[in-house]
């Protein structure tokens, strides 16, 4: 894993491979289908119960102090991300196929990361409590609004549909979980502490298992016989040019509304970042029934664009400050 974190290859996204070329060669059918699905259904539940479970919601209320740094994030999250992919409409079908567009506007779609957003805010020498909660909110509230633009912006522009019965499968599987674990949070978060590693093992094994559920009924389906190289190639040519102009913004928009070194690091960092973690168990509730594995593509290609450039952002960041003399921030 040493070798890998030289060059920013996040091991997970290896393992997330790994799963889909074994669902690819070891497809699910007949009753095993059956059984992979239920279990699937289970498993998100579960994600999304210990997702409410983490986030501390104090965090996100305290944090409306500093309200201008956040609404810039969940601007750049939640505004500026979905006029992209919108745009974006144009590349079909010359560039993109209707699947992969797809998939594009839903990764334009998905909250912020976590982790990675305050690693990399740390490494940068930012204001690691801002991009806390900045980070935690967008998830807290993403949970709620991302299915709303999928069903507002998909649904209208034809790209996907969601019916009642999928609206009925995002209250059980997504929201119900997620609520119930906000409300056991206090009997829960110690033991969620205590046993981080192993809960976060719960998660990714979770994660996995949605990716080969998906990967699957791909096969099945005969969802890749139309995605040649040069479409992969376009994908990420793609993916590099959304991360390319968030990044753009959220630096320009940072310096010019007059935020401090510091907080345009939360801005870039935070609001230019989608969750892999939140968005692919996400996509097999809202897009049940469709090529799941094709629409999920793109957010595994943004992702490990994503580590990689943050990644050389946060040691440039790093470098200016120790250069201009700032302080890190506290965490």
């Amino acid at each position: 894993m040493k070798f890998l974190s030289r060059f920013y290859i996040d091991g997970f996204i290896l393992s997330i491979v790994a799963v889909a070329v074994l669902a690819s060669i070891f497809p699910a059918s007949g009753s095993g289908e059956t059984v992979l699905s239920w279990a699937t259904k289970i498993a998100i539940g579960f994600l999304f119960l210990l997702y409410g479970a983490r986030l501390h919601p104090r965090e996100a209320l305290e944090g409306l102090k500093h309200w201008r740094l956040h609404s810039v994030v969940f601007a750049s999250t939640f505004v500026l991300f979905p006029l992209i992919g919108l745009a974006l409409r144009v590349l079909v079908p010359s560039v993109l196929t209707d699947e992969l567009y797809t998939g594009v506007l839903y990764l334009c779609l998905v909250p912020s990361t976590v982790q990675s957003s305050i690693a990399f805010t740390s490494i940068a020498r930012g204001n690691v409590a801002g991009a806390i909660v900045s980070a935690s909110a967008s998830n807290l509230i993403g949970v709620f609004i991302t299915p709303m633009l999928v069903i507002l912006l998909m649904n209208t522009t034809g790209e996907a549909h969601v019916d009642a019965s999928s609206i009925v499968d995002i209250v059980v599987q997504l929201l119900i979980p997620f609520i119930v674990g906000q409300l056991i949070r206090p009997w829960v978060k110690d033991f969620l502490k205590r046993y981080a590693e192993p809960t976060k093992l719960v998660d990714r094994g979770s994660i996995l298992l949605v990716v080969y559920s998906a990967f699957s009924a791909g096969m099945i389906e005969h969802a890749w016989s139309g995605l040649s190289v040069w479409r992969v190639v376009a994908l990420v040519a793609v993916c590099c040019g959304i991360l390319a102009i968030v990044i753009g913004a959220t630096a320009f928009a940072g310096r010019a509304l007059g935020f401090s070194l510091p907080d345009r690091i939360v801005i870039i960092f935070c609001g230019s970042k989608k969750s892999l973690a939140t968005g692919l168990p996400m996509a097999s509730v809202l897009f049940a029934g469709q090529p799941v594995g094709l629409i999920v593509l793109p957010l595994m290609v943004f992702h490990q664009i994503q580590l990689i450039v943050c990644a050389a952002l946060a040691q440039h960041f790093a470098r200016r400050t120790e250069l201009e003399g700032a302080p890190a921030q506290p965490g």
